[in-house]
């Protein structure tokens, strides 16, 4: 890939990439000959000028009456980028909404085998609320994604703040004193009616409702509906209510 191609790839395409490039090359110039080296007219010249000394990659400097182009340091571009970048994170939740509001048919994506499990696994750290509702089989997560990669889950989870009301079956738990309630771990368990067998994992957050299945069936699914995911809470609520808590809300 050449420099003109990677200036396209971030942004600064086409006329404007070599008269960037030209002026870099040049260092000091009029705007005349920075014109010529690259390959365009005097007139966009100063049009793409005005633009690249907004972005603070080139300067405008005025010598005996004539206007020249100085080129800044190339370490601005990354500058530019993060200026795009608070940008667009401004943009989003704008942007966002309108998207959710352009259609009200579901989204569902399903998944298969390990890589697809954990995708469907980590989406649920994207949650915006930073609140998760889950219904964990505890025996089945830690046959598939397996024990080692829900350990680095649960690490990155609580790294990002997200919070976690939990609900699950003694039948398929792995023992007394794993994944217990604490402030620290930002979980808050309780412990299903005897007999509530959970076989299947469910996370509920924002407009989504995440599901893996067991090692035998072996397949992650996301579903992305607002309905969905409120009928999800509601019986999340009471179940949460019908549950046993492990120890003090947090």
């Amino acid at each position: 890939m050449n420099l003109e191609e990677a200036l396209g790839r971030i942004g600064i395409a086409g006329k404007r990439a070599r008269f960037y490039l030209a002026a870099l090359e040049l260092g000091e110039a009029p705007v005349q000959k920075v014109a010529e080296k690259a390959g365009i007219t005097r007139t966009t010249a100063y049009d793409l000028l005005g633009r690249l000394v907004r972005e603070g990659l080139v300067s405008r400097v005025e010598k005996d009456g004539r206007t020249h182009i100085a080129a800044e340091d190339p370490a601005r571009l990354l500058g530019v980028l993060d200026d795009r970048r608070r940008t667009v994170e401004e943009m989003l939740p704008e942007l966002r909404s309108l998207h959710s509001h352009s259609s009200v048919r579901p989204r569902i994506r399903f998944y298969e085998g390990r890589d697809g499990i954990n995708t469907v696994l980590y989406d649920t750290l994207r949650c915006r609320s930073k609140r998760l509702e889950g219904i964990l089989s505890m025996t089945d997560l830690f046959q598939v994604p397996g024990r080692p990669e829900m350990e680095q889950y649960v690490a990155a989870r609580i790294a990002a703040g997200v919070r976690l009301r939990v609900v699950r079956s003694r039948e398929k738990d792995v023992g007394p004193d794993v994944w217990r309630s604490g402030a620290e771990d930002l979980r808050e368990l309780r412990y299903a009616p005897d007999g509530a067998v959970f076989t299947m994992t469910t996370w509920t957050y924002d407009d989504k409702v995440s599901i893996i299945a067991s090692r035998r069936e072996d397949f992650g699914m996301i579903v992305e509906s607002e309905e969905f995911a409120e009928m999800m809470r509601h019986l999340f609520a009471a179940l949460w209510l019908a549950s046993t808590p492990d120890g003090p809300a947090i």
